[in-house]
């Protein structure tokens, strides 16, 4: 699939073609391109392309345009099932908040979930360190648990934290 620029996929859009948005629905609902619909990759093979016209020109984004990437053999077979052309949008959301245009930013929504591990993990990291340095060395400990469970989390693709996080009430 081809990688398009935000001034091309504004023309393509102009003409009819659909921003498909790949994230998980927890970040789509967080910050979104206006008109794009939400369509997570964890999702995808299972809905593939609800409501989609046979013919729509479809430009997937992400974040950073890392995911779309990642998956583009995958969205490009999903497109030619459909009989839909398909781009990528370089940069993701990210490339077209640089290019000086808008978004739709809801900010009671909560933040992505891995963004609230690394944010709730540093946080307990720094804790045991700054305890361990002025209260007792134990506190350490804490610093070493939080670490060893991240080692755990890469290796397994279990990541405890992010479960227990995700069923905290603000991620309802």
């Amino acid at each position: 699939m081809q990688t398009i620029t935000v001034q091309i996929t504004q023309e393509k859009c102009a003409q009819g073609a659909q921003l498909i948005d790949i994230r998980e629905d927890v970040e789509h609902r967080r910050e979104h391109i206006q008109g794009a619909i939400s369509l997570p990759l964890s999702k995808i093979q299972t809905i593939g392309l609800l409501n989609i016209a046979p013919n729509t020109t479809l430009i997937f984004h992400c974040k950073s345009g890392m995911r779309t990437k990642q998956a583009e053999a995958q969205l490009a077979e999903l497109a030619k099932q459909n009989g839909c052309e398909a781009f990528l949008l370089e940069k993701g959301i990210d490339g077209w908040k640089q290019a000086g245009l808008e978004t739709v930013l809801d900010r009671s929504q909560p933040i992505d979930l891995m963004r609230q591990v690394q944010i709730a993990a540093g946080s307990l990291v720094l804790l045991g360190v700054l305890l361990g340095s002025v209260v007792h060395s134990g506190f350490y400990v804490l610093s070493a648990f939080v670490g060893a469970g991240l080692v755990f989390a890469g290796v397994t693709g279990f990541c405890g934290m992010a479960r227990l996080l995700a069923k905290m009430p603000w991620n309802k």
